[in-house]
C-alpha cells in the first residue's frame, strides 16, 4: 500500500503517561479553569477532607495520596471547574435551533450553566425562571400524567448516593419503577450476569488483592484512555514480575508500556514500564470462543493429569464444595471443537493453549474487564463465562484473586447499590414501607433502551435526567432523538449544557446544579457526600470551591423541590432530609442494612468497604456459585458474509463517556479530528483504500435488512487489528447501531459489534486543504 500523509494522523510511539500527560493537564487547566481557582480544586482532588475525582470508579489507595489523580481526572475536575460560564445571556443570544449545529465539545465548552432555564417555543430560546416556579411547573406536569408510567427518571453515574437515594425515593413514592441508568449501557451484563453466577453483582476484589495476585487477565478494556490511575497498579504487578495479560482486539498503548508522571526516574530517563507480557489480539465478537477455548483446555489438562496420577488442575475441592453446574459446562466444551474455537476467536490453538496454560499455572488470578465485554448481544454471557474460567480453579474469595469489572463513571456502582434500579425487590418494597410508610408497585420498570421505545410509541410523556446525555449516549439517534421531541416535558439537572439539552419537549427545565468540586452549604452547615467506587469502597467527597453561580443548588436539593411539588401528600420530610446530609445516610442504612453505622465509617480516612458476599465464599440464597452455559460461540449472532466487517466503538483520549474535551486521541496517533474509521492494512487492500480516503460505513444486521443506517464521509486510517476487524468513536458510531441490537438478558447495547460496509467515496478530505 502507498504510504500518504494524511493531515492529523501520524504514529505515536511514546508509552502512556509520561510528558505528554503532564503537557495535556496543562493544556486542560490553562484552556478551562479560572486563575487561582485551578489550584484550589487540583490539590483536594482525592483527598481525605477533599472530594472525589469525578474521573473515573477506580479506587484510590487508602484515600489518602498526595498526587492520585491522572490526565483524565485533571481533564474532568477542569471541565467543571472552568472560568467559563452559559449565562441566560448566552441563551439569549443563540436559538437552540442554531445551537444544534454546534459540536458536542462547543456546547460543554461554554461554561458552566448559571440560573435556572424553561424553554421558550416561540422564541425557540431558553429564558431564565425562579426555583419555585420551575418546580411548581415540574410538578403539575408531572401530576397531569395519566399514570405514573408515563414518566422516565434517568440517572447518570456520577450522582452521589445521597441524590441517587433522595431521587429513587421521590420516584417510588410518585409511583413507578421507570429507571433508564446510566449502567444500562455500560455493565448491566454485569449486574444481572454475576449474580447468577456468584450471588453478587459486583466485582469480588479490593486494591489490595492487586498486590498479592500472581497473574492479571485484562479483557477488553483500555486503562490508558478509560482509566489511566489503574496504569499504577499495573505498574506495580509488572514490577513484580507478575505476568499481564491484555486479551483486546486493538494494540492499546496503556496496556503496552507506561511512564509514570509520578516517579520522577521514570520521567527524568524518559523509561517506561512494560505492561502485558502477552498481548491477544482477539477478533472483535471473539471474547466468548477464546474464553470456552481456555476453559476446553484447562479440562483436558486436568484429566490428562488425573490419568497420569497427579492431582488435577482444577481446584476439585472448591468445585466440590462451593459450586454446581459443572457437567453441563463440560459438556457444552465437549460439543466445541477446536476448530470452531479457532475461527470465531481469531487466535491459534498455541496462543489459547498458551494463555490456558498459564492462567493454570498462577495460584491467585485477577480477571479485569469492561465493555468490550458488556456490549455485545450476548454480554451477559460473556461475563459468566469469565465467571466461570475462575471458578474452575477457585479463583474467587481468595487474598489476590476474583473478577474485578472496571466501571467508568465514578458512582455508577454507588447509584445501583442505593436504589437506582428499575428491578425492586421485595426487601426494597418492605424496607421503604417501614421507613416512611407509603408502598410502591414491585413492578418491572424501563431500562434505557424500553425508556425509549416507550417514548417512541408514545407510552411516556415526561422523561426527568438526573444528568447525563442520554440521547447522544443512547443508539440510533434517528430513532431516539425525535422520539425525544415528542415529550411533553424533559427536565435536565446538569453543571454544563450538552447536545440532549437541544431537544425541546412542550415544557422543558434546565436546572444547574453544584458540581462535586464545590462547597455544598445546606441549613445545618458545609456538607459531604459519598460514592461507591469498582471495588465497593464507600468514601465521602466535599468540595472547597466558591459555587459557579450564587444560584446553583445541590442534586438533593433539587430533587427535594421537584418531590414537593410533585407529592402534595408526601410522607418524606424532605426539607429535613436536605437541611443535613447526615439524616439521608441514617435514611440509607435504615433502608439498605449493609451501611450500618454509615455517618460514623464514612468518616474515617478511606471511607469503609461494603459486604460482598461473593468475596466471603457466602454464595447468596443459592447456596453455591453456579457454572452457567452459553451455548455457540457468536458472541453477536448475526449472518455470515465475506463482504462484511465487525466494528466496535470506543472512545478517544480526548473524551469521557459524551463529554468531548478536544480532537486529540494521542496515544493513537490522531490529532485535531474525530472523522476516522480504524481499518486493518489487508481489509483496506481488499476494498480498493488507501490511508486517508473518505469513505462510508453502512450498517448490515442482515441480509433481509438492507443498510439503512449509515455515517459518512469518515477517513480509513490503518491501524494493528485483526482482520474483519474495525473501530470507529462513540457517540459518531452509535447511527450504526439499531436500538433492537442489545444483549436480551441485559437490555445493554451491542456497541461493540456492528456488522458493517466499507465503500470508497470520491470526495476528498476537508483537512487536506
Amino acid at each position: 500500500m502507498t504510504e500518504r500523509k494524511v493531515p492529523g494522523i501520524d504514529e505515536y510511539e511514546g508509552a502512556a503517561g509520561g510528558w505528554g500527560a503532564l503537557a495535556a493537564v496543562a493544556r486542560a487547566v490553562k484552556s478551562q479553569m479560572a486563575v487561582g481557582r485551578e489550584t484550589s480544586a487540583l490539590r483536594r482532588v482525592n483527598q481525605p477532607t477533599g472530594f472525589d475525582c469525578p474521573g473515573c470508579a477506580w479506587p484510590d489507595p487508602k484515600h489518602t495520596s498526595s498526587f492520585e489523580f491522572c490526565e483524565n481526572g485533571a481533564k474532568a475536575v477542569s471541565w467543571e471547574a472552568t472560568g467559563r460560564r452559559a449565562t441566560p445571556g448566552f441563551f439569549a443570544g443563540h436559538t437552540l435551533s442554531e445551537l444544534w449545529e454546534w459540536s458536542d465539545h462547543a456546547l460543554e465548552d461554554e461554561g458552566r450553566l448559571t440560573h435556572p432555564l424553561v424553554y421558550d417555543a416561540g422564541a425557540d430560546r431558553y429564558v431564565p425562571i425562579s426555583w419555585e416556579d420551575a418546580f411548581a411547573r415540574i410538578g403539575e406536569a408531572l401530576r397531569a400524567l395519566p399514570h405514573p408510567d408515563m414518566a422516565e427518571f434517568y440517572t447518570s453515574g456520577r450522582t452521589s448516593n445521597e441524590a441517587a437515594f433522595l431521587y429513587q425515593l421521590m420516584v417510588r413514592e410518585y409511583g413507578t419503577n421507570n429507571f433508564p441508568d446510566c449502567s444500562n449501557m455500560c455493565h448491566e451484563a454485569t449486574s444481572v450476569g454475576l449474580p447468577e453466577s456468584l450471588g453478587v453483582g459486583k466485582g469480588t476484589v479490593t486494591l489490595d488483592d492487586f498486590a498479592q495476585c500472581d497473574a492479571l487477565f485484562s479483557f477488553g478494556h483500555n486503562p490508558g484512555t478509560n482509566h489511566p490511575r489503574m496504569l499504577t497498579t499495573l505498574r506495580d504487578i509488572s514490577k513484580r514480575g507478575v505476568p499481564i495479560v491484555a486479551v483486546n482486539p486493538l494494540r492499546e498503548r496503556g496496556l503496552e508500556r507506561f511512564t509514570s508522571p509520578q516517579h520522577p526516574s521514570e520521567m527524568l530517563t524518559n523509561t517506561a514500564t512494560p505492561i502485558a507480557q502477552t498481548y491477544y489480539q482477539v477478533k472483535i465478537g471473539g471474547d466468548l470462543a477464546l474464553l470456552k477455548g481456555m476453559m476446553k483446555w484447562l479440562l483436558q489438562a486436568d484429566a490428562d493429569d488425573l490419568s497420569a496420577g497427579g492431582a488435577g488442575v482444577l481446584d476439585h475441592a472448591f468445585i466440590a464444595e462451593h459450586t454446581e453446574g459443572l457437567d453441563a459446562l463440560r459438556d457444552d466444551l465437549a460439543r466445541t471443537t477446536w476448530e470452531e474455537v479457532v475461527e470465531h476467536s481469531g487466535l491459534s490453538y498455541e496462543d489459547i493453549a498458551a494463555a490456558a496454560a498459564l492462567y493454570a499455572k498462577a495460584e491467585r488470578v485477577i480477571l479485569c474487564y469492561g465493555m468490550g465485554m458488556t456490549q455485545h448481544r450476548r454480554g451477559t454471557q460473556n461475563v459468566q463465562q469469565m465467571a466461570n474460567l475462575l471458578l474452575l480453579r477457585g479463583n474467587i474469595g481468595k487474598p489476590g484473586a476474583g473478577i474485578a469489572p472496571i466501571r467508568g463513571h465514578s458512582n455508577v456502582q454507588g447509584d445501583r447499590t442505593v436504589g437506582i434500579t428499575e428491578k425492586p425487590t421485595q426487601a426494597l418494597v418492605d424496607a421503604i414501607r417501614q421507613r416512611y410508610g407509603f408502598e410502591f408497585p414491585l413492578t418491572h420498570g424501563h431500562d434505557a433502551v424500553e425508556a425509549v421505545r416507550a417514548i417512541r410509541d408514545g407510552r411516556s410523556r415526561a422523561l426527568v435526567c438526573m444528568g447525563g446525555n442520554l440521547a447522544v449516549a443512547m443508539p440510533d439517534p434517528e430513532t431516539t432523538i425525535p422520539a425525544m421531541r415528542t415529550l411533553d416535558l424533559a427536565v435536565h439537572i446538569a453543571t454544563k449544557l450538552n447536545r440532549s439539552h437541544l431537544i425541546p419537549a412542550k415544557q422543558a427545565f434546565l436546572l444547574p446544579c453544584l458540581g462535586r468540586t464545590e462547597r455544598d452549604v445546606q441549613a445545618s452547615g458545609l456538607q459531604s457526600v459519598t460514592v461507591e467506587d469498582s471495588m465497593s469502597m464507600v468514601h465521602a467527597s466535599q468540595g472547597g470551591l466558591t459555587p459557579a453561580s450564587e444560584h446553583l443548588l445541590s442534586e438533593p436539593a433539587i430533587v427535594a423541590g421537584i418531590a414537593k411539588a410533585t407529592l402534595p401528600e408526601t410522607k418524606v420530610d424532605w426539607d429535613g432530609l436536605v437541611a443535613d446530609y447526615d439524616r439521608i445516610r441514617d435514611d440509607i442504612e435504615a433502608v439498605f442494612p449493609m451501611f450500618g453505622d454509615f455517618n460514623r465509617r464514612v468518616r474515617e480516612p478511606g471511607g469503609f468497604r461494603l459486604y460482598v458476599a461473593a468475596s466471603e465464599r457466602d454464595w447468596g440464597p443459592a447456596g453455591k456459585a453456579r457454572f452457567l452455559v452459553a451455548p455457540g460461540l457468536d458472541e453477536d449472532p448475526r449472518e455470515d458474509r465475506d463482504d462484511l466487517l465487525t466494528l466496535t466503538t470506543l472512545r478517544s483520549h480526548d473524551q469521557y463517556n459524551t463529554t468531548i474535551y478536544g480532537f486529540d486521541d494521542r496515544y493513537r496517533g490522531v490529532s485535531g479530528r474525530r472523522d476516522v474509521v480504524f481499518m486493518n492494512r489487508h481489509d483496506m487492500q481488499a476494498r480498493g483504500l488507501q490511508q486517508g480516503d473518505r469513505i462510508d460505513v453502512e450498517s448490515c444486521m442482515s441480509r433481509e435488512q438492507a443498510a439503512t443506517r449509515t455515517v459518512s464521509g469518515f477517513i480509513a486510517v490503518e491501524y494493528d487489528l485483526p482482520r474483519g476487524s474495525a473501530a470507529m468513536y462513540y457517540p459518531e458510531g452509535n447511527r450504526l447501531v439499531p436500538l433492537d441490537s442489545h444483549d436480551p438478558q441485559s437490555g445493554t447495547p451491542a456497541y461493540k459489534s456492528v456488522p458493517v460496509r466499507v465503500r470508497k467515496l470520491s470526495v476528498p478530505d476537508p483537512h487536506a486543504g
